[in-house]
Formats: C-alpha cells, structure tokens, sequence
C-alpha cells in the first residue's frame, strides 16, 4: 500500500480536506525527531474553533488523557485538549513550517509544558502514537483509511479516534456521529479485537 504524506494538521485544517491514563507524551529531541521524505499532499486551513470543541466534547477529553493529532498544522487542537481540559497533546505533521508555527502558538497559550509537536510522516512507524488514548483527524477519507489499520494496531482498546468530515469507511462505521455547523464529526472507539476486514 502505498503511503501518503500529509501535512494536514488534523489537518487542523484540511478542507478536502476512555480509556486508561498513559505516562508522559513523548518527546523527542529535535535530532531524533525523524525526517519526513516527502512533501504534503494536501493544503493547510485552520479548523473551525466550533468544530475543535466539538471534537474534543464527542472524544470526552479529560486531564488524564493524551490526545494525539496526526497532520496538526498550526496545533489548535492539541493547544485547545491542554489548554480546555488539562489533558497532554502530541501534534504531528510533515510540514516543518506548521511545526514551527504550532510551536509558538501553544508558546503563546502557556501550554508548552503540556503539548509536543513531532516533524514526521504519520503513516511512519518509526513515529509513535500508542501513548494515545485520543486520536483526532481532518484527513480524506482514503488517508482515514490507510491510517486505520496503524490505529487498531498500535493504539490501546477503549481509546477513541475523532474525525473531522470524513469516515473510515462503510466497513467500520462510527459510534456516534454529530454536526457542527456545516461539518460532521466521528467517533469510534478502538476495540478489544480487530474487526477482520
């Protein structure tokens, strides 16, 4: 299978775009962090703050919990989990532009003890997300796709996975949905076993 960069935040911002408490979110020295290889293969748009919250309310984020954003552009959502709820946050992307401005941003919030931001490819295994007991998305659904099996995985049971505007797929339909002003969120929750696809 081939693999897709994004440099999505969850993609904060593309437009086409409880579990058990973990230890501290990685982090990784700058000269450990891995380089990714290859260039986005999507454009970054803010999430909307409405959709943001709605996210984190449908994933029922709390302060024990370390919330993952895979393609996090500019950081508002792993910002908004430390800063709204108390929780860890790891953040994602390809794109060494988005890291640095996701930086200062949680810089400016005065959550950077409480929140990591990775330069990788989320599709690399060499990058971490099992200390995830949240993970949130704004990908295609093809990339929501080729990202699932990484997530039922490596990601404990009972850990939750949001999704802005796109699905998994018909094949692992989600547990709840919800609108937020024009955008639909998802949530499943990953099981005890893998659905056998």
């Amino acid at each position: 299978m081939a693999r897709t960069i994004v440099a999505v935040c969850l993609l904060s911002t593309i437009a086409l775009p409880a579990g058990a408490q973990r230890s501290t979110p990685p982090q990784l020295p700058p000269a450990t962090q891995p380089s990714p290889t290859r260039s986005p293969d999507v454009i970054f748009l803010p999430s909307d703050d409405a959709v943001v919250d709605g996210m984190l309310k449908l994933a029922n984020v709390h302060r024990g919990d370390v919330v993952y954003d895979l393609g996090c552009g500019d950081g508002k959502i792993v910002i908004a989990a430390a800063k709204k709820y108390g929780a860890r946050g790891v953040g994602i992307d390809i794109d060494p532009e988005r890291i640095r401005e996701a930086s200062a941003n949680a810089a400016a919030a005065g959550v950077s003890d409480r929140v990591t931001f990775v330069l990788g490819d989320i599709f690399d295994e060499a990058v971490p997300i099992r200390d995830a007991t949240v993970v949130t998305l704004f990908l295609l659904e093809r990339l929501n796709k080729q990202l699932r099996p990484r997530l039922l995985r490596e990601l404990a049971p009972g850990s939750r996975v949001v999704s802005n505007s796109f699905s998994m797929g018909d094949d692992w339909p989600p547990q709840r949905t919800q609108r937020v002003n024009n955008f639909t969120i998802y949530l499943w929750t990953i099981p005890r076993h893998a659905p056998g696809w």
